[in-house]
């Protein structure tokens, strides 16, 4: 099947329309950019994932904007008072002077564009907001160097209201095919996530694998400044799921009934094992007490969960 992937120019005007969106409720206007530069693969609302932030500027009382960048203004402010802390702090005193941050989530959005669990785009879109963080400086702390003003131990905390509309930021748009033939393989196997696919490819789950997973891609470089990327596949509704009640002696039609509990919450067979694998949901130690039940005889399991529970303690691997 031959990926759908645009080309540079078309991936840069996606890039330019989207972060020219405002950002909406369901991202209408940002799917819709896509849909009209991305035909052939129309891309879906995945999942959000949240909690980060990146440093902002600096603001007066007033409101008034003095930087957009922390760290710049305080280097160019400190050299321009001959690196005198004391000099900077007299000069700066009387202006109320507050940081910001940027609060940041990531959206995912996939596009299967044929049956294998690799083949599908997936776009990561950050929507961000500028808020306000702190005051730059304690009156009655005040810091000893310029690290502390930028990343103070005990931050002069302020109520984080919005400085700025929401905004969207352009991450990346890859094909997982593409990615899964990047990743590093171990000596006399295949990349975890590779293994993760095909087992899903093998199972009875019935959906495409973009349905229920995404990818959080990482890159960074190693001591030989190599580029290394790592893949590790996340639960679109691992939030909704609740984990087993584990116990030592969960066994037999106790054990059954929380794998079917878990598999029908999740909306497939075998979620309890690709959640083993991938998020930990399901302990490790069920692995071992379901091997157990089916040798006393317990039938609990398909014929291709019991195939992918052998292979896993014969090798286990996590993603």
């Amino acid at each position: 099947m031959k990926s759908c992937v645009p080309d540079e120019s078309t991936v840069q005007r996606l890039m330019a329309e989207i972060e020219a969106s405002t950002p909406r409720p369901h991202h209408a206007s940002l799917l819709a950019v896509a849909e009209r530069l991305i035909p052939d693969c129309r891309c879906r609302f995945a999942l959000t994932r949240g909690g980060w932030y990146r440093s902002g500027g600096l603001l007066r009382g007033d409101g008034r904007r003095v930087a957009d960048n922390l760290e710049d203004w305080v280097e160019q402010e400190l050299a321009a008072c001959g690196d005198d802390l004391g000099e900077f702090l007299d000069r700066h005193s009387d202006s109320e002077l507050t940081v910001t941050r940027h609060n940041g989530r990531t959206h995912y959005f996939v596009a299967p564009y044929g049956p294998a669990p690799m083949e599908f785009l997936q776009m990561e879109v950050e929507e961000m907001q500028e808020v306000l963080d702190r005051r730059l400086w304690d009156s009655a702390l005040p810091p000893s160097d310029a690290q502390e003003l930028c990343d103070p131990i005990k931050p002069a905390g302020v109520q984080a209201q919005p400085v700025a509309a929401p905004y969207y930021r352009f991450r990346r748009l890859v094909d997982l095919r593409q990615v899964t033939a990047r990743l590093h393989s171990p000596l006399g196997g295949v990349p975890g996530l590779v293994r993760f696919m095909q087992e899903w490819g093998a199972s009875r789950a019935g959906r495409h694998f973009s349905e229920h997973w995404i990818v959080a891609l990482r890159e960074h470089h190693d001591r030989y400044n190599n580029a290394v990327l790592t893949a590790t596949p996340v639960s679109r509704h691992g939030r909704e799921l609740k984990p087993f009640h584990w116990n030592t002696e969960l066994r037999g039609l106790d054990a059954a009934k929380q794998i079917q509990d878990f598999d029908r919450a999740a909306g497939y067979p075998g979620a309890w094992y690709f959640h083993l694998v991938a998020g930990g949901l399901t302990p490790r130690e069920m692995a071992t007490a379901a091997r157990q039940d089916i040798e006393s005889g317990f039938g609990y399991l398909s014929d291709t969960e019991t195939a992918l529970l052998t292979g896993w303690l014969r090798e286990p691997y996590s993603v």
